[in-house]
């Protein structure tokens, strides 16, 4: 068994990798849904690693780089290990292997996210030197059964471009999380709508969608601008273009008390809680 690197590895095989690797998970993972996970995501191949047994990928840490927080960083795009592998410790002996290299490209900090309730899992990032850094809730709803009442606020909504995000991070209560950073909406934005609600001609409150997987990666509005129906209203004309049944709001802070009774609001429950969890490589 050989433990290398990604960079000359074709999607198809790479894909391949990760569909045998959840083979037996209720989830499946189609193709492009992939393709477009690791784009929005800041997969770098050079800096991702998998074991190879006889040609074939058997485990895999598919590894995110970007900045985060202001500091350079890696992000656990992915992991998988094929069920006939497992137990022998693959993914932790990936990692390890992994450090050198990203350290030697500047890397200072890896960062990931695990469910709260994998207990095992979360011992073993923190016997690998992980910390909590905070709680993440995760909601999803059926587009059918969202409340989307009092989102008639007197606002104009329109489409806007990915970078007009970036100028309206303020309006956010919290920091979103890799996946939902206006980075990662800036590398995805060929398959992201972004929607800004306007009064007059100032944008008080806006939102990123991916129609394609019903993600609604960030929403905010303007606090002085708050609980006028401007919050409802973006989220109505986001619902009105998914392509999905169902919409999720994933890695909402634990502490955006705001956030949280909106969802309520609409009737969109929670399904899990995450950890992020941090270990500095410096």
């Amino acid at each position: 068994m050989e433990i290398r690197s990604l960079v000359n590895i074709d999607f198809d095989t790479l894909y391949h990798g990760f569909e045998s690797a959840f083979a037996d998970y209720a989830i499946r993972f189609e193709k492009d849904e992939v393709r477009s996970m690791l784009k929005r995501r800041g997969y770098n191949p050079r800096l991702s690693f998998a074991a190879f047994e006889g040609g074939e990928i058997v485990a895999f840490i598919l590894n995110g780089t970007g900045m985060y927080g202001g500091v350079a960083s890696a992000y656990d795009t992915g992991t998988g290990t094929v069920k006939e592998y497992r137990g022998r410790g693959l993914a932790a002996g990936i990692f390890t292997h992994s450090i050198p290299f990203l350290k030697e490209a500047g890397i200072r900090q890896y960062v990931l996210e695990v469910l709260q309730d994998n207990s095992p899992a979360v011992a073993l990032y923190r016997r690998m030197g992980f910390r909590a850094t905070r709680s993440l809730d995760c909601f999803r709803g059926a587009i059918g059964q969202i409340d989307t009442r009092g989102g008639n606020a007197a606002c104009t909504v329109a489409e806007i471009g990915a970078g007009d995000i970036s100028g309206a991070r303020r309006y956010c209560d919290f920091a979103p999380s890799w996946q939902n950073s206006s980075d990662s909406i800036a590398r995805a934005q060929s398959d992201m709508v972004c929607l800004g609600a306007f009064a007059g001609d100032a944008m008080v409150g806006y939102c990123a969608i991916d129609p394609h997987t019903g993600d609604v990666a960030q929403i905010a509005v303007e606090r002085s601008h708050r609980r006028r129906g401007i919050a409802s209203r973006l989220l109505s004309e986001a619902l009105a273009r998914m392509k999905t049944d169902a919409v999720k709001i994933l890695n909402v802070d634990a502490a955006a008390a705001d956030m949280h009774a909106f969802l309520a609001s609409r009737d969109i429950p929670p399904a899990s809680r995450q950890y992020e969890m941090i270990r500095p490589l410096d």
